[in-house]
C-alpha cells in the first residue's frame, strides 16, 4: 500500500425510484421539466453524487447516479425528495407535489448504466406498453420471489 494512501476506489451505481403520495398523477406536463431540472441540479450540487439520468411518469420519479462509498444512501433519498417536493411547492403553489414515505432503491454495474438509461429515459412508452421491470419498479415493499424455504 503507497504511503499516505487517501484514495479509494469505488463503483457504486444507484436506481431510485419513489412515488408521489398515494399514487396521484401530480407530475403533471407543466412540473415534470421543472422537477426534472431541479433533481438533475440538486444531485450535481450534492458531494459524492454524480448524476445519470433522471425520469418517470405522473405518479413517480426514477432516478439514476454514481455514488462515492462515504455517501449515506438514506440520508440523500430523504434531502432529494424532501428537497425537490419543497421547490415544486414554492414555484407552483402549495401542495403542488407531496411525496410517499417509501422508496425503491436498487444497485447495479456500470455496465448496465446505458440499458438503464434508456429505461428512465422512457418511463412513459414502458407504462403505457407494459414493459416495465417489476424490480426497478418495486417501492416500499419487495417484489414477490420464489421462496426459498420451500426447497
Amino acid at each position: 500500500m503507497g504511503r499516505g494512501s487517501t484514495h479509494v476506489f469505488s463503483e457504486i451505481y444507484i436506481h431510485l425510484n419513489w412515488h408521489c403520495k398515494d399514487d396521484r398523477p401530480l407530475i403533471v406536463p407543466e412540473l415534470e421539466p421543472a422537477l426534472h431540472e431541479y433533481i438533475e441540479s440538486y444531485c450535481r450540487m450534492v458531494k459524492g453524487i454524480h448524476f445519470k439520468g433522471v425520469g418517470g411518469t405522473e405518479d413517480h420519479v426514477h432516478l439514476l447516479f454514481q455514488m462515492e462509498p462515504f455517501v449515506t444512501l438514506s440520508d440523500f433519498i430523504g434531502r432529494v425528495k424532501g428537497a425537490s417536493s419543497h421547490e415544486m411547492n414554492v414555484r407552483f403553489g402549495k401542495a403542488a407535489l407531496d411525496w410517499q414515505r417509501g422508496y425503491g432503491v436498487v444497485s447495479f454495474a456500470a455496465r448496465h448504466l446505458p440499458g438503464l438509461m434508456g429505461y428512465v429515459e422512457h418511463q412513459k412508452e414502458h407504462h403505457r406498453c407494459g414493459t416495465v421491470r417489476d424490480l426497478l419498479e418495486a417501492h416500499g415493499e419487495l417484489p414477490v420471489t420464489e421462496d426459498a424455504s420451500q426447497d
